[in-house]
């Protein structure tokens, strides 16, 4: 079933890293951690109560106490002191479900430790309170299209994610992600003020693209690329952006597919009737597929893993998550390259 395989395959990540092994790290000011030193063969982990020997760690996970904010006795003090001292290190900043940050997580362990490469370095912070504010936002029913901006109030959140994000600045990373399509509808209030790069999901599967080199399946026409996603993301508007900017035409699918097809899709899974969500999402690539589109784009978490592996459809359709973890690995290991040269 679908999603027993998805949450066998994060309850073997979790495993990775045992709760049992989280401490507090009260000299330096910040909330409870798990570190561990993984690699494909082998995972050790460590409690340490010194922050020198805590800096050796390669990957850092934290988890907030589940009330939205992280109490101010437990954040990071101002000193300059950090979790970790790696050139490339990766700040991932969770989002809507952990399950989808620690899918991330895991194609970042395993892509970067391929042909017996150390593993990157990362910090991980996950926020159960955020994850239920995203969810009501991305369950949020409506089909009007005509606001470029999710109409809810997203102060809250935002500023959350400012939080989390300073967090994860202050704790060592040195590049900031988010495993979450809907956060990245406010992916330029979230960065606002980070010195860091602060990678956009959007923009790495609009570039994957482009190196792609795709031809129009039609004369005459730009190459076209189908979204599929929840109304939320869609709304959101930032994956029309930035494939538009990179020359694409943008197919999405028309309101009664949405009514008919997409929304059904969701609720089938909600109801369990994995048989019934699969059967609409290949109704719906196929509505898209139809208006000649080279490719789709599956923007959302509910839509992957649904289709099996050996589905001639999945062929045409590609996870942009893939594209930033891909763009993830890129930045950490050219930076890894100038440290090396210096």
């Amino acid at each position: 079933m679908y999603t027993e395989s998805l949450a066998f395959r994060s309850s073997q990540l979790l495993g990775m890293f045992d709760g049992g092994m989280a401490v507090s790290f009260h000299k330096l000011n910040c909330p409870p951690i798990l570190a561990g030193n993984t690699n494909k063969t082998r995972t050790q982990y460590r409690t340490r109560s010194n922050p020198s020997v805590a800096m050796l760690q390669s990957s850092i996970l934290v988890q907030s106490d589940g009330g939205g904010n992280m109490p101010e006795s437990k954040k990071i003090s101002s000193s300059g002191t950090t979790l970790t001292g790696c050139s490339n290190t990766v700040g991932i900043l969770g989002g809507v479900s952990v399950f989808s940050t620690l899918i991330f997580l895991e194609k970042l362990v395993w892509w970067s430790s391929r042909d017996s490469e150390e593993c990157l370095p990362f910090v991980v912070c996950n926020d159960p309170a955020l994850n239920r504010e995203l969810q009501f936002h991305s369950s949020f029913p409506s089909l009007d299209r005509k606001n470029a901006r999710i109409q809810l109030n997203h102060g809250p959140i935002v500023d959350n994610l400012r939080c989390k994000r300073a967090f994860l600045e202050q704790s060592g990373a040195r590049c900031i992600v988010m495993p979450c399509h809907l956060s990245h509808a406010w992916h330029g209030e979230i960065s606002e003020g980070c010195s860091l790069p602060f990678l956009h999901v959007g923009e790495c599967v609009a570039r994957e693209l482009k190196e792609a080199k795709l031809k129009p399946l039609e004369a005459g026409t730009d190459v076209r690329i189908g979204v599929l996603a929840t109304d939320a993301t869609l709304k959101a508007g930032f994956y029309q952006e930035k494939l538009q900017d990179q020359g694409f035409e943008v197919v999405l699918p028309d309101k009664a597919t949405m009514e008919h097809i997409v929304i059904p899709t969701i609720e089938s899974l909600n109801r369990k009737d994995i048989e019934g969500a699969r059967n609409l999402l290949r109704v719906a690539i196929h509505v898209l597929l139809v208006r000649a589109v080279n490719t789709v784009i599956l923007a959302s978490d509910e839509m992957q893993g649904l289709l099996p592996r050996d589905d001639p459809l999945l062929k045409k359709c590609i996870n942009p998550m893939d594209a930033l973890a891909r763009s993830t690995i890129k930045w950490a290991q050219s930076t890894e390259k100038v440290r090396e040269k210096t």
